[in-house]
């Protein structure tokens, strides 16, 4: 629809900026005077334009050019403003979509907004209105791009032997890999489901001495009862009905090397005298032979079970438990280290990405809010089965939410997520956001001031407040 063009005004590019890498700009709009009026007043040298007086030319050279940044006219022939916003989020949620239009409404504004529209501009446009406008948005896109090359610098900073953290609680854990890794005989390994035993396992053997040599899992809770003493520690040829041969058991196997028993609480009650008395001398004595044979294996056992609590019904051989325990090491949730989200999400994602020869990018920011938000009481498995099937399933180079099925809770058609049964107020909504959001820093107030944009003395007069209404008595 044709409409007045860009009022003349002072040219951006006039304003002296440091070389940046190129963002690319499409304009759509039925009226050649506006799109080449536009296009004046944007040039930059770090800013490449495209402009198309056809909505569906346009619409293709937003997706072939793979633009950062669209301005799209409201009303116009074949496809309209909002059907192009639509088409262009739902391929890439991080354009950033300008709609301008010549007949401004409230309630179209609105619309926009809400289906993803980055500002809604009437016309007819000055250069500083339009100029203004772009300015912020590319601020916002060399930010992003700041962001992603320093996440992908800490990655590497903070990878350590296949694991990646960078909060208090996973540096902890590295530095307690390095020091014990070169000395240890039996570690145990304790855990919720998910949280990277076997990746610890797997550290602790790649820095230690025997790292040469082999790393043999044995999962104690698929030990066959009647087999387990054979798979355990070998058979000779005849010791029962079937054993055609001789065969190894998994220490022997692991000789000059370690041995991973995972899932050890699960381990058959007769098997463990048997397990302790190797762990006592070295020694393993195969089914159905007189002689016994010195081993030299390092042993890492996990569980997700309390051992000490399995000792005290019996289930679990006390001196067993002790002879394990000569290290422990305490695996922290996914939901005490939130903190390592955007490192976990990069990792997986480009893992995921290679394997399935794909070129993802990252998530949007809404897709990582959902994320955030989730318990995780699968830990760090759970998301990386989550993002291992949004990577199989992106068509574009973002994953959103729409990638992540069952991660987003369905409203009940209230407006409110089905667990939220609890009516608090505003200022109570606000003190448990405070709380999660410390919680996610590590307790990091400057941070977490930042992140609530808030001053720092506002954020200590709320958690004031919260202390003063959990211990009122003090």
């Amino acid at each position: 629809m044709s409409s007045a063009p860009l009022i003349p005004e002072k040219n951006i590019s006039e304003t002296k900026l440091k070389p940046q890498p190129i963002v690319k700009l499409v304009v759509i709009d039925d009226d050649p005077q506006v799109v080449e009026a536009i296009a004046s007043a944007l040039a930059q040298p770090d800013l490449e334009i495209f402009i198309a007086t056809d909505a569906e030319e346009g619409l293709r050279l937003v997706f072939s050019q793979r633009a950062q940044i669209a301005v799209v006219d409201l009303r116009m022939p074949k496809l309209n403003g909002i059907q192009i916003l639509e088409k262009i989020i739902a391929s890439d949620p991080c354009v950033d979509v300008f709609l301008m239009t010549g007949s401004y409404s409230a309630q179209d504004a609105v619309e926009a907004i809400k289906k993803g529209a980055c500002d809604y501009l009437a016309k007819p446009l000055t250069g500083a209105q339009i100029g203004n406008a772009v300015a912020k948005s590319l601020d916002r896109i060399r930010k992003r791009r700041r962001a992603f090359r320093l996440e992908s610098e800490l990655y590497t900073s903070f990878e350590f032997e296949g694991l990646a953290g960078r909060s208090s609680k996973m540096l902890d854990l590295f530095s307690l890999i390095r020091r014990v890794a070169p000395h240890f005989r039996t570690v145990l390994l304790r855990g919720e489901t998910g949280t990277g035993k076997d990746l610890v396992a797997r550290a602790l053997h790649a820095r230690s001495p025997y790292s040469s040599g082999p790393f043999i899992v044995c999962n104690c809770a698929a030990l066959v009862d009647s087999l387990a003493q054979s798979q355990l520690f070998g058979h000779v040829k005849g010791a029962f009905t079937g054993a055609e041969r001789d065969a190894l058991g998994f220490f022997e196997s692991a000789n000059m090397g370690t041995l991973f028993l995972d899932e050890i609480g699960e381990m058959p009650a007769l098997l463990q005298p048997k397990l302790l008395r190797v762990l006592q001398t070295s020694e393993v004595q195969r089914v159905g032979s007189p002689t016994v044979k010195s081993v030299n294996v390092r042993v890492i056992a996990a569980t997700n079970r309390n051992l000490r609590q399995m000792v005290q019904s019996g289930q679990f051989r006390e001196d067993l438990y002790f002879r394990i325990t000569m290290v422990q090491i305490n695996l922290p949730r996914l939901a005490d280290r939130l903190e390592d989200m955007p490192l976990l999400q990069r990792h997986f994602v480009r893992c995921f990405a290679a394997a399935y020869g794909k070129t993802i990018r990252g998530l949007t920011r809404r897709a990582q809010d959902a994320l955030a938000r989730r318990s995780w009481p699968g830990n760090v498995r759970e998301l990386e089965n989550v993002l291992g099937n949004a990577c199989m399933m992106v068509e574009s180079d973002f994953i959103d939410i729409a990638d992540l099925p069952g991660v987003v809770p369905e409203e009940d058609g209230s407006g409110h997520p089905p667990d939220s049964t609890e009516l608090i107020t505003l200022e109570e909504l606000g003190h448990r956001h405070a709380q999660r959001v410390l919680r996610y820093v590590d307790g990091n107030k400057n941070r977490a001031a930042e992140i609530l944009g808030i001053s720092r003395s506002a954020l200590y007069t709320m958690l004031g407040k919260i202390e003063a209404v959990n211990n009122p008595s003090a």
